[in-house]
């Protein structure tokens, strides 16, 4: 190739680059696992506010969202004192989005359409890297802790006692991006001497309840869950507590994250922080869903999602479109 083909071409692909980041309103910038059209320059792991006030929006109704880990309805009904406690400290509407899936919820941010959410601890690191989440704070308990743990469980009759006896079996997975229901399940139980998907057959159950009525009902052998899951569906009465035993737990792992989209006005995230922060959650209709949680408090995505981002690069995950489209219809 001559020289001036070869400075042609280099000609052309600087114009590209430009053209990329002119597109996406940022100049070169460090990113690390960001997304191209974000900027980590403070090097917190999440998304910068754009330095272009025209990629900023401040729409007149805030549209909320809690991860779908059941019927999105139930949970609209459990948030309805926060998101009215939401609209008079930030003086908007605000709207309840009912995400059906992992993917979904992650598109409405990336997408704009999404602006303040609660989304689980496996899809976190997607949101914040695909769609401009920033986590902001997640609920804690009177202890300080904000934790939830992996626990794996079989019927109370199954002659299931430890990990290695998961050889051979039917076990529910909830979806390929749950930290509890399929991530981490495959990263331990490895270390354990039990590769899922090759010792024994994996089947996404959708979401920690199917898996949990599943394991119930016998129709699996067992299921890796979240606690909390299973705790809160206790207490409903969808099963009696000596239905299932708890075979293995995990270390605590975060629970799930409430943030914002990264391009909000500076001091309507401040109103937003302040909304969760400053919530009389005892006296709500969270507390009596969320009974082991007394407030929001502020937690540090760089630091809480630590080992959840280190057993998914373990794993070979990779936060991009591709693979969030694999995350499923339904979600956990």
């Amino acid at each position: 190739m001559d020289t001036a083909k070869r400075a042609f071409m280099l000609a052309c692909a600087v114009v590209a680059a430009l053209s990329v980041s002119m597109a996406f309103g940022q100049t070169a910038c460090k990113r690390g696992d960001l997304d191209a059209r974000y900027c980590d320059d403070d090097g917190d792991l999440v998304a910068d506010q754009p330095k272009d006030t025209k990629a900023w929006q401040n729409p007149s109704t805030l549209i909320f969202s809690y991860t779908p880990v059941e019927d999105p309805a139930v949970y609209e009904n459990v948030f309805a004192d926060f998101m009215a406690h939401l609209a008079k400290v930030t003086g908007k509407r605000v709207r309840w989005y009912p995400a059906e899936s992992y993917a979904a919820q992650v598109e409405a941010m990336r997408s704009g359409r999404l602006h303040i959410a609660g989304v689980a601890t496996g899809p976190t690191p997607y949101a914040v890297n695909l769609a401009g989440f920033v986590p902001i704070v997640a609920m804690q308990r009177p202890d300080g802790s904000i934790g939830y743990k992996l626990v794996l469980i079989t019927h109370r009759d199954s002659p299931i006692k430890q990990v290695s006896d998961l050889k051979g079996k039917r076990i529910a997975h909830v979806a390929p991006s749950s930290n509890s229901g399929d991530l981490a399940p495959r990263a331990l139980f490895k270390t354990m001497g039990v590769e899922p998907g090759k010792d024994y057959d994996v089947l996404y159950s959708g979401k920690h309840d199917n898996s949990i009525m599943g394991v119930v009902n016998k129709d699996y052998d067992a299921a890796p869950v979240a606690d909390t899951v299973m705790q809160r569906m206790q207490a409903r009465g969808m099963f009696k507590a000596d239905a299932l035993r708890i075979v293995y737990e995990s270390a605590a792992f975060p629970r799930t994250a409430f943030g914002v989209a990264h391009n909000l006005p500076p001091e309507l995230k401040a109103k937003i922080k302040e909304a969760f922060v400053g919530f009389d959650f005892k006296k709500s209709k969270l507390a009596a869903e969320f009974k082991d949680v007394d407030r929001f408090a502020e937690v540090s995505y760089r630091d809480a999602w630590r080992d959840v981002r280190t057993i998914q690069q373990a794993s070979g995950v990779r936060y991009t479109q591709e693979n969030l489209s694999k995350l499923g219809r339904k979600a956990e």
